[in-house]
């Protein structure tokens, strides 16, 4: 309600409306996102119908919450948005890149605006200039610049001040069917308590026979304010206004004007188009746009529109779709994962306590601990599945940033998205948007040749950046390709040396690439003289290593280059197999696990003097032993270890000589460096069934010791 403030609010029969903005902040984020993604995927030749009117919903709906709350500068802002996307729907006006353009950037401002409402500390986002621009296409097309007012800079206009307002409307409010005639009453006392709003009195006494409640509402304040107010008492459906003849026989609504008709309620389109509406040029619009548009049965998006007052429909869908969702803190998740942890070890001591007893004589015991390893398993999976959020919740971002720096640089670019259905943890998506955006600018910003350039290599004037990813043994592997001009190992040997780097011509094709993570190349002048490659990507390695993962780059000059980012699946819970070295007892994650297999004379080879490769059919991979690595106490001096389990991270495989295999079970996975600190090659820890603790492998990084 634009003219009410939030103190008001808050005072308003005890209600502290202030306990909805973080909803309303989620709900407003998810609309401004919907709203980016569908402008991004109109068709201007040929916008869809249905397209436009879900773009103008998401407008609508921001628009409403920050009316209810007293955001001003967001109603209005929002409020000339649904203007012009109202003209587009009805076909009043032709799509054109000019209104995409301020839609989008409208949409930005509308972020930056709710952040400075949550609490950030920016300073007020001055909307002038896009409120002009948007007025303009709403008139047909912009002025040109020089046309545009002396004051465009200036901070936006106040609202206008209650004087200039029409005079009080008179209004039928009608509420119901109502369970408890209570809730009226509270209504009642609500409005009594905002002074601001007017006046209220009941029509009739008591409760009606159809559980319906009316009132007579004398007021200034916009219809859509007061339903939105209502409704935190009882359902929007429940809600209606329409005018009330005064006993004169005229609208309060259009004061001076002879009522015509006064038993009909007026009609209204239903999307928030209502007088005195924040930010709205003229109080009268609406209505002048009611009486200029076709008859309501000619036009379907007028046909589907309820009366004046009522709910609009697309309210209506929205909050039954809304139904079928919760939001809940990622912090209960958490805490729900922990406890699905300690569950599992639980079930794990007891498996291991009971494997030794008859199950002939204690089968319903058999049976029941049988079951609860079965539910604990599901019970684990569909917890797990709560926090594995799709890629493509990141991807979305690309398509409009592309959009930006391509009109910026002059350039024309597609983008293709390929696994954006693969799934990740939620907290590893978070910290991953950063360093993916970070690679997809720099492909845009140097490794994208302008068209003309493209053409003149006889490449297709659009350059094409592809998004990749895709699950690989334990790890997510998410690819950064572009067909630009790639890297030139020369200029990057030469680079490197002037920054006093030791950069041997014997360097391989990978460890010159691997120089643009080095710091000395994020200045200025690699932009011109190295692709620009270098710029902020030690912060990139920096990110992605810190998340334990790892950078790979492949080029080839003139055709383009692909960055491969590596990242483990970094869940609570897993399925491990547990193998025996000594008396140790280590967990290699399953899913990185390809064979085992009993060490037959002859199969062992030494290389070099000191290292050792086994062949396994026809091909050779080395072996790496888990006793020296981890410096295993041995007192069984006799013991040979004969088996190996072949294990596969980063596209290399190593076998594992290890004493036993001792089984597959899940296993939670515990933080080994923030209970004790960082150990080399090891992931995590867990604790077994018997109460010890063993250590879960980092098998990338083994097979990264092997290279070496």
């Amino acid at each position: 309600m634009g003219e009410m403030t939030n103190e008001a609010a808050n005072l308003a029969a005890g209600i502290d409306l202030s306990q909805f903005f973080q909803v309303f902040f989620e709900e407003a984020g998810e609309n401004l996102e919907s709203m980016e993604q569908k402008l991004l995927n109109l068709d201007i030749g040929n916008p869809d119908d249905e397209e436009l009117n879900a773009i103008f919903r998401c407008a609508h709906s921001v628009k409403g919450g920050a009316a209810t709350f007293g955001f001003a500068d967001v109603a209005e802002l929002t409020h000339q948005m649904e203007t012009l996307l109202d003209k587009l729907r009805r076909h009043e006006l032709a799509p054109t890149a000019a209104m995409v353009d301020v839609l989008l950037s409208s949409g930005d401002a509308l972020k930056a605006q709710l952040a400075r409402h949550q609490g950030n500390g920016a300073d007020p986002i001055d909307t002038t200039e896009l409120l002009f621009a948007i007025r303009g296409l709403v008139e047909g097309g912009a002025p040109p610049p020089a046309a545009r007012p002396v004051a465009a800079k200036a901070p936006p206009p106040p609202p206008p001040a209650p004087a200039a307002k029409p005079g009080a409307r008179l209004l039928e409010l009608t509420v119901g069917p109502l369970e408890h005639v209570e809730q009226a009453d509270q209504l009642v006392e609500l409005f009594k308590e905002i002074t601001d709003l007017g006046s209220i009195e009941p029509l009739d006494a008591g409760r009606a026979a159809d559980g319906m409640r009316r009132f007579k509402v004398t007021t200034t304040t916009a219809d859509n304010d007061l339903i939105d107010l209502f409704s935190f008492h009882v359902s929007r459906e429940q809600v209606a206004l329409k005018p009330l003849t005064d006993g004169y026989g005229f609208h309060a609504g259009n004061p001076g004007a002879p009522a015509v008709e006064p038993a009909k309620p007026e009609v209204d389109p239903g999307y928030g188009f209502f007088d005195n509406a924040p930010g709205a040029p003229n109080p009268h619009a609406a209505a002048e746009a009611e009486a200029d548009k076709p008859a309501a049965a000619a036009a379907p998006a007028a046909a589907a529109a309820p009366k004046a007052g009522t709910a609009p429909r697309v309210e209506k869908a929205a909050a039954s779709a809304e139904s079928s969702t919760l939001r809940v803190s990622v912090d209960k998740v958490d805490q729900l994962i922990n406890l699905v942890g300690e569950l599992v070890i639980t079930q794990a001591m007891l498996a291991q306590n009971s494997k030794d007893i008859d199950t002939a004589l204690h089968q319903q015991l058999a049976s029941g601990l049988a079951d609860l390893e079965r539910n604990t398993r599901d019970l684990q999976e569909a917890v797990m599945s709560i926090r594995m959020i799709p890629m493509s919740l990141v991807f979305n971002r690309f398509p409009r940033m592309l959009r930006d720096l391509a009109g910026k640089l002059g350039k024309k670019i597609e983008l293709v998205q390929v696994g954006e259905a693969t799934e990740l943890d939620k907290g590893l998506v978070e910290k991953i948007t950063d360093p993916l955006t970070h690679l997809v600018r720099n492909s845009v910003d140097h490794g994208i040749e302008s068209p003309a350039e493209r053409l003149a290599k006889g490449k297709p004037e659009h350059g094409t950046i592809t998004l990749i990813a895709s699950h690989q043994g334990g790890s997510i592997v998410i690819e950064v390709r572009d067909d630009g001009k790639g890297l030139n190992r020369t200029k990057l040997l030469n680079k490197a040396r002037e920054r006093g780097l030791d950069a041997p011509d014997s360097m391989t094709d990978q460890e010159v690439y691997a120089l643009i993570f080095a710091p000395g190349f994020s200045t200025a002048e690699v932009v011109t003289d190295v692709s620009g490659r270098g710029v902020g990507m030690d912060v990139v390695k920096k990110n992605i290593t810190a998340l334990g993962g790892t950078v790979e780059i492949d080029s080839a000059e003139g055709y383009g280059m692909t960055v491969r980012v590596r990242l483990p699946l970094t869940l609570a819970i897993m399925d491990g197999m547990s193998v025996g070295v000594g008396e140790e007892c280590y967990i290699l994650p399953l899913s990185s696990v390809v064979e085992s297999f009993q060490v037959q004379p002859g199969m062992v080879k030494t290389i070099g003097g000191t290292g050792r490769v086994v062949e396994v059919r026809d091909e050779y991979m080395p072996v790496v032993d888990l006793e020296k690595v981890f410096e295993v106490p041995r007192f069984d001096f006799e013991h040979v270890s004969n088996i190996m389990v072949v294990v596969e991270a980063e596209g290399g495989r190593v076998a594992l000589l290890v004493d036993e295999l001792l089984g597959q079970q899940q296993v939670v996975v515990k933080n080994l460096e923030s209970n004790y600190r960082k150990v080399d090659d090891v992931s995590g820890a867990t604790i077994m069934g018997d109460g010890r603790v063993a250590l879960i492998l980092d098998i990338g990084s083994l097979v990264r010791r092997s290279r070496h």
